[in-house]
């Protein structure tokens, strides 16, 4: 799943999208809060969660096949 950003706690510091390898925020403007544009795009990294300075602004949840195969 792709990151799933709260918008009321975001401070819209733009770190997420500047840190991103993949293109996941592409079209995301200074200033306000993120865009997941492109969720396909996303590596399941974690970049983005651990530069965010606002703890739980967003949530990187683990896709299926990942989740399956876990169990």
């Amino acid at each position: 799943m792709p990151p799933v950003i709260d918008p009321e706690l975001c401070n819209a510091c733009g770190k997420c999208w500047r840190q991103c390898p993949g293109d996941v925020f592409y079209g995301s403007i200074k200033k306000e809060v993120p865009v997941v544009t492109y969720p396909e795009e996303c590596w399941h990294e974690s970049s983005c969660v651990h530069v965010c300075p606002v703890p739980g602004a967003i949530k990187l949840r683990a896709p299926l096949p990942m989740m399956v195969s876990y169990k």
